[in-house]
Parts: structure tokens; C-alpha cells; sequence
């Protein structure tokens, strides 16, 4: 009765997560020393550790054999390889054209793309067709496959993560990556799959200019343990419906593998998008450290930018957040706001320059109330102005 009652938990938990998709995204204080300390010899935070009473052999019926098939058209060898990890999600197949596809105004140099994918008859259905795009069957939760997928590429677009409300996955596989996430974060497609992707790119620079890690993340993970005080503070960010619930603890999920890539010794940069919404107006990326910022972005802004971060030198060691302004033509560089922020190792910023942040970034908030604050649980800001329910 115990199990079926946690099943039903978790599934509910689930379907909250499905109806609020924002991303989770965190502020990296502190140094990269103190880092390594803590996650030196493969040791991970307390908060991953085999939690609630479930044995990692409860899960071993469930898990999914290894693949490393590769489905693959002919590639021009000379081009230097990008892998994209997740690439059949909404995110992933979008960032998979972008790196194939730059606009002409782009400092992007053509790449060869290797797609990491559940099922590669399927994605060849959802991935452009092209000469450069290589299609790998791999299970991320298994390191040498991860290890063999990622030989001999100059970067990793990670856009990969245990919780997915794709439609295309069983509704066993979506419960299978809830009981992971929720009991054994440790072992989840966030920790366990980074951990091994990053430590294939400890070892020397891109030749593409940018980051060898690029991973997107999401706005709100710092948010669940920041101070009452804090908190308080700044409610309109802090006590948003994804934060004040925390579904299956994503947040703190996508947290601890931030700092789980920020420890592999790998060059990398962490992009936390605000709430994705395909709805939302294309418009100008707007850039913010601190995990003040709350908005919308739509998939193919976030896919081109992520793209773009391959390329940008400016980026390396820095972690941000991103929304989108509807109505303002994306940068043609971002390069001037990247190199006015802070490396990760550099001390936080001060409580006076958050608030001078938090009160310019609220005011560029979605809908006419200005107060996130009070949206409920999938209840839209359009819907908030209208005093309807979600």
C-alpha cells in the first residue's frame, strides 16, 4: 500500500511539473577549489545521496540497456563535431538545427552535429536532414557509452534531463525518471549523465572559441535555499509557483548538477532560460546573473543563443540567466554583456547591486499586474491581468 501510495505521489508530481515547464537555474558562489573539495573522487552532495528507503536494485528491472548504435548519414570529416545531448526533446531538435543552420550574420563556423538520442528511427523522423548530422543511440545513464558518443568532439550542447513531459515517452518511462529524480538523484540522467559527459571534455580549448560544456539549465534554482529573509525580499521572484512548489525537487536537481559540472574541470558555461513558452513573441535575449530574473522565452530564441554560447569565448565560466523582450531584434554579439559578467569563481554580488536588479527586472515581468508573486500554479500571467483561474 506504501509503494502504491508513493507511485500515486509521484505521479501527481509529475503532472505538476508538466503544467509548469519554466526551467530551474542557479548563481554560483563561491570558489572553485572549495568546489573540487566537495565534489573531489566522484563525491556528490548530501542531498543525492540514496534517499527514502529505495535500494538502487528497485530501479535495476527498469533500466534500459545500453545502445550504441550509430545511424548516421556520410559526414564531412574535416568539420569539427558538436553533440548535443537531448537531442530529440523540444529543446534539443531546435538546438540541432541551429548549430546546422546558423544565420549568415552569425560568427558561427560549420560544424558537424552528433545527435545523442533514446531512439535513433525516431529521431530521424524529428532532426533535419543533413550531410553533418550524425544520429547515436545512447542510454546517458550508462558512462562508456557517454564516453564513446562524446570521442573526438570539440563541444557539448547538454540540453538532456531526467524529467521530460514528452509526449513521445511511455508513461512507464516518464514514472521510471520521476523515481529517479525524486529517490535517487545520484543516479539520474542530471548527475550521473553529467558527471560522465563533462569528464570527456576535462582536457584542453574548443577550437570552436567557446565553452567545451554548454549546458542549459534554468532561473529559479538558487531560489528554494536562499534565506527567509531573502526570500522575502524578493518575493516576486522567490515565491513564483515553480519555486514555491518545487515539483520532484527539480530545482534542487538541476542545482547540484550545475555543480557537478562546475567541479569536472571542464570548461563550460551554465544558461538558466526563464520560463519556456512557445507562445512568446521571438525577441532580444536579455542577460542577467544573480537568479533575479523572472519571463518568457520561446525554444527557438533559447536553441539560437545556446547555439551561439559554442562560439563565444566571453562565456567560458560564467553562469546567467535568459529572458526574452518581445519586440527588440536579437544582439548581433553578446559578446560586450558577457564580458562585463562575473566568472563563477568571483565573489557573489552584493545585496545593493541584487536589489538594483530586482527592481529593474520586475518591471519587465509578462502581463499587466506586475506581481508573479501571486500567480498560482499553472496559472498564466495573461490570465492573472484577467482574473481568471489557471
Amino acid at each position: 500500500a506504501k509503494k502504491a501510495m508513493s507511485i500515486l505521489v509521484v505521479a501527481l508530481q509529475l503532472q505538476l511539473a508538466a503544467a509548469f515547464t519554466a526551467t530551474p537555474a542557479a548563481m554560483f558562489a563561491g570558489t572553485a577549489s572549495a568546489v573540487n573539495n566537495k565534489f573531489g573522487a566522484h563525491r556528490l552532495p548530501s542531498s543525492l545521496q540514496l534517499s527514502r528507503g529505495l535500494s538502487h536494485k528497485a530501479l535495476l528491472p527498469f533500466h534500459r540497456a545500453a545502445s550504441n548504435a550509430v545511424h548516421s548519414t556520410t559526414m564531412q570529416a574535416s568539420l569539427p563535431t558538436v553533440v548535443v545531448a537531448g537531442a530529440t526533446g523540444r529543446l534539443g531538435t531546435r538546438v540541432v538545427s541551429a548549430l546546422l543552420n546558423p544565420p549568415p550574420e552569425s560568427k558561427a563556423s560549420p560544424v558537424a552535429v552528433r545527435a545523442l538520442v533514446r531512439d535513433a528511427a525516431r529521431a530521424k523522423t524529428k532532426l533535419p536532414e543533413s550531410g553533418d548530422l550524425e544520429i547515436v543511440e545512447c542510454d546517458l545513464l550508462d558512462e562508456s557509452a557517454i564516453q564513446t558518443a562524446c570521442s573526438g568532439a570539440e563541444a557539448l550542447v547538454w540540453c538532456a534531463t531526467g524529467f521530460s513531459d514528452s509526449s513521445e515517452r511511455s508513461v512507464v518511462d516518464k514514472l521510471l525518471g520521476a523515481f529517479r529524480q525524486q529517490f535517487q538523484p545520484q543516479e539520474s540522467v542530471d548527475i550521473a549523465g553529467m558527471r560522465a559527459a563533462a569528464d570527456c571534455f576535462r582536457e584542453g580549448a574548443s577550437s570552436l572559441g567557446g565553452p567545451r560544456v554548454i549546458m542549459c539549465s534554468s532561473a529559479g534554482v538558487t531560489r528554494p535555499v536562499w534565506s527567509a529573509e531573502k526570500k522575502q525580499k524578493f518575493e516576486g521572484c522567490a515565491d513564483i509557483p515553480i519555486v514555491r512548489v518545487n515539483p520532484l525537487g527539480v530545482l534542487d536537481v538541476k542545482r547540484d548538477c550545475e555543480e557537478v559540472l562546475r567541479a569536472s574541470g571542464a570548461s563550460y558555461c551554465v544558461v538558466r532560460p526563464c520560463g519556456l513558452n512557445d507562445k512568446w513573441p521571438a525577441g532580444r535575449p536579455v542577460l542577467t546573473q544573480g537568479d533575479m530574473a523572472v519571463g518568457r522565452i520561446n525554444r527557438d530564441d533559447t536553441a539560437r543563443f545556446l547555439a551561439d554560447m559554442v562560439f563565444e569565448p566571453a562565456a567560458e565560466g560564467k553562469s546567467f540567466e535568459v529572458f526574452a523582450l518581445q519586440g527588440y531584434p536579437a544582439a548581433a554579439d553578446n559578446a560586450g554583456q558577457l564580458s562585463r559578467f562575473r566568472g563563477d569563481t568571483s565573489p557573489p554580488l552584493s545585496d545593493d547591486a541584487l536589489e538594483v536588479q530586482y527592481n529593474l527586472l520586475q518591471q519587465l515581468v509578462p502581463g499587466a499586474e506586475l506581481a508573479p508573486n501571486k500567480l498560482a500554479m499553472g496559472q498564466t500571467y495573461e490570465q492573472l491581468d484577467k482574473g481568471e483561474t489557471g
